[in-house]
């Protein structure tokens, strides 16, 4: 369904002006594919989609267009530069970076895809990473330790 789902996206995101998640979501349920905002927030992420002007004025979804292959070397050389340490408490991770580098270390915490992460919230120099459960914290903590260590 996921598969079907996306390519319907794509296909309404190339044929009509998209401006806004609500108008994506109403033209998917016309087509006959029921989702959440929360779907529709998460497909956009997966499929790259990115808004652009066309008007000057309005703006439409389009596929992002990537211009570099190597975008995980570079995802993983922002986590290297920016990280200071980490520690855990519960079941949330929280990482120390630079001073204003929390939001691109949280992004690419994201994009890496680091198995038992749910998610980041970013500040100005700590990132506070949820960990899917307790358990999985010390392999996530190993998981980006064995990043810093690459050369």
């Amino acid at each position: 369904m996921k598969i079907e789902r996306h390519a319907k996206i794509l296909e309404l995101i190339g044929k009509y002006q998209i401006e806004t998640q609500e108008e994506l979501g109403e033209r998917l349920e016309r087509a006959g594919f029921p989702v959440t905002q929360a779907t529709i927030s998460r497909d956009i992420r997966e499929l790259k989609l990115t808004k652009v002007t066309v008007d000057g004025v309005h703006q439409k979804y389009t596929q992002l267009q990537e211009k570099e292959t190597n975008l995980y070397g570079k995802y993983v050389s922002v986590l290297r530069d920016g990280f200071l340490w980490m520690e855990q408490a519960e079941n949330i991770l929280v990482i120390r970076t630079l001073p204003g580098m929390a939001m691109a270390v949280a992004a690419a915490i994201d994009n890496i895809e680091i198995p038992g992460v749910a998610g980041n919230i970013a500040g100005d120099d700590t990132v506070m990473c949820a960990i899917r459960s307790k358990g999985e914290v010390a392999s996530v903590m190993e998981h980006i330790s064995r990043f810093m260590k690459q050369t």
